[in-house]
């Protein structure tokens, strides 16, 4: 039951912020006017070398949260039985 309750925490979290990091990454390709400057508030702000690779990390972080969340839901039902 425990892992139940923090898979369920970890999905959400993965989620959440899988969904701001690509947010903030297209947020950035489209408001900055040089790829100097967008390099550089990528290494900056999102930790990563350029917005695209922060906004495929951030895909990724949705892909694992949702995986999680659905196997969540799996061993919940399954522990009912």
């Amino acid at each position: 039951m425990f892992f139940i309750r923090f898979g369920s925490v970890i999905a959400w979290i993965c989620t959440v912020l899988g969904i701001l990091k690509t947010a903030l990454g297209f947020f950035l390709a489209f408001k900055t006017e040089s790829a100097e400057q967008m390099k550089a508030a990528a290494r900056e702000y999102l930790a990563a070398a350029t917005t695209g690779e922060a906004i495929n990390e951030g895909m990724f972080m949705i892909a694992f949260g949702v995986l999680t969340g659905v196997l969540v839901q799996i061993a919940k039902n399954t522990n009912r039985e």
